[in-house]
């Protein structure tokens, strides 16, 4: 039996959802608003030069976030989820404001890398916290409106293009004012998240001993140990290249889309880049509360319902993938535009998922660090994507047959996730 939690701590519990939700929003806006700027900010740093320059200034991101990501989740498990989140925004939003002053191509790969290393820290101790306060019967739900702020800062950032346009305002402007917003909302968030106590956790019943640091053994040992206990876990294991191989097509699709569309259908870079970001995102925002409800709902039939919402987004990325490519050779916009809908209904359903059956087979004091390890392994394998999909555009390989390929990693996925153990029914008892 699923035991519900006190009407005092859900009410914390969704105040955490509501804190972190603008946090959410601005970690993606940050990031993405660069890519809708691209012609505006090259012409006014004209030392960028190259295509090839802006793509490693793209890619550096990526390699420094991923490789952080991991050492983001293990400082959150191991000192307080509350500081690293707060202190991760102020540090990002500091960088992002100093990404508007940049004067030099060398001075934005700068900013462009510390960003990665200060937005690394975030995610994993954010999701890492809500499952903490939330249990099996509102997790997804919790997560789902998380990931809507990320959505919306896809979004929003998607129209960044247009400010960089407006005389009075340029893309500098844009970079003062996020990082000036997140400066100030770090102090606030400081004062109103809590951590919750590590001893008093439900899902640690029966190994609470592993959760209390009762050794003085090194930290070095003690990450090494960690990572001993995760991949010694083989549903973990199946997870992590669950989490990975779809975002192999979706980072095609947020960093590509844009330029795809405008090439092949001959549209302005605006239509473009509010067509390649709007539909998809958009789809996906209203396809997670949905999925968030739906899988917290099956969870009360069987331990196994976030894993069979999860599959069902998988079943759906895949025609939404072969809709995509197929568009170009079919002369047909209005399919581009379906696919990619498709797509983001289906990328709700996996996405808001992942920490929640992460935290069915891993134990709340190695969630972070788990999830900073998904998230390593997915950014890497994203950069690979983003570079490989430019190689095979430059030797001509026809949309269809790469995006066919993606569609065919995606069915291999979704065995995948089927496969995963759940190895807890609630947060009332455990069986770790």
């Amino acid at each position: 039996m699923i035991a519900a939690q006190p009407p005092s701590t859900l009410r914390y519990a969704w105040t955490i959802v509501a804190l972190l939700f603008p946090v959410a929003l601005l970690n993606y806006l940050d990031r993405q608003m660069i890519a809708s700027m691209k012609v505006s900010v090259m012409r006014d740093i004209p030392s960028v030069g190259s295509e090839e320059n802006w793509g490693h200034m793209l890619a550096q991101f990526k390699w420094v976030y991923a490789f952080f990501s991991p050492i983001g989740g293990y400082i959150a498990d191991r000192f307080s989820k509350r500081y690293t989140i707060c202190t991760s925004l102020f540090v990002w939003s500091a960088i992002t404001w100093w990404t508007g002053h940049a004067k030099s191509f060398e001075e934005l790969m700068w900013a462009r890398s510390l960003m990665g290393i200060s937005e690394a820290f975030y995610i994993p101790a954010a999701l890492a916290l809500i499952a903490d306060y939330h249990t099996t019967l509102t997790r997804s739900r919790a997560v789902s409106i998380h990931q809507m702020g990320i959505y919306c800062g896809v979004i929003v950032g998607g129209f960044a293009g247009y400010v960089a346009d407006a005389p009075n305002l340029g893309w500098r402007w844009a970079f003062d004012v996020t990082g000036i917003v997140g400066l100030l909302y770090a102090f606030p968030l400081l004062l109103l998240l809590r951590d919750k106590s590590r001893y008093v956790d439900a899902d640690t019943i029966g190994m609470a001993s592993a959760s209390v640091p009762a050794s003085k053994e090194n930290e070095f040992k003690k990450l090494l140990k960690a990572l001993g206990v995760l991949f010694g876990n083989f549903s973990f294991i199946l997870l992590v290249f669950y989490f990975t191989l779809p975002a192999i097509a979706a980072w095609v699709v947020r960093d590509w889309m844009p330029a795809i569309l405008q090439k092949e259908f001959n549209i302005s870079q605006g239509k473009a880049g509010v067509s390649a970001a709007l539909y998809w995102q958009a789809a996906a925002l209203v396809s997670a509360l949905f999925a968030g409800w739906l899988a917290d709902r099956w969870m009360r039939r069987t331990q196994r319902g976030r894993i069979y919402v999860s599959a069902i987004g998988m079943a759906l990325i895949v025609p939404a993938l072969f809709s995509v490519g197929n568009a170009p050779s079919m002369h047909s916009f209005g399919l581009a535009i379906f696919g990619l809908i498709l797509f983001g209904i289906g990328w709700g359903f996996f996405d808001i998922n992942n920490m929640p059956i992460l935290s069915q087979i891993v134990r709340p004091d190695l969630r972070a660090t788990g999830y900073g390890i998904m998230n390593f392994v997915s950014m890497m394998f994203g950069g690979v994507a983003d570079w490989s999909f430019g190689y095979m555009r430059d030797r001509h390989v026809p949309l269809n047959v790469i995006f066919t390929a993606f569609a065919a990693v995606c069915v291999f996925s979704a065995v995948l996730v089927l496969l995963i153990r759940p190895r807890d029914t609630g947060d009332s008892h455990s069986h770790h």
